[in-house]
């Protein structure tokens, strides 16, 4: 069973390390884009348009500036625990479950590559 072996093999940390390096390139990709748009003081326009339009535009910029923001930041967060995830590869700790001590699913790893809890572990934290 999965269970009872310690790590992960060489062969399988390499597998996982091109995933999450595959995932990084796209997540900081779309971390550039987020940052452009937050950044993005264009004029949309609407100086010539009714006061109250141009009241809600602004309020509607602001709402997704902050929203742009809050995307950035979970961004960022991603793409650091990733980067932390390439470490437990390089120490050949990855894929093992921090508090149960049990390999983490190749499922779960798959989709969630960062993940340093098993289901277990994270039923056991609700």
């Amino acid at each position: 069973m999965a269970d009872e072996k310690l790590r992960y093999s060489d062969a399988d940390l390499q597998e996982f390390k091109q995933l999450i390096q595959d995932k990084i390139a796209k997540a900081e990709k779309d971390l550039v884009l987020i940052k452009e748009s937050f950044i993005n003081d264009q004029n949309n326009g609407t100086d010539d348009t009714s006061p109250t339009f141009k009241a809600f535009e602004e309020g509607a910029e602001t709402l997704s500036k902050e929203q742009n923001s809050i995307l950035a930041g979970r961004q960022e967060k991603f793409v650091r625990d990733l980067k932390h995830a390439l470490i437990r590869i390089q120490n050949k700790t990855y894929g093992i479950c921090r508090v149960t001590g049990k390999l983490i699913p190749k499922e779960r790893l798959k989709a969630v590559p960062h993940a340093t809890l098993s289901i277990e572990a994270k039923n056991m934290q609700r």
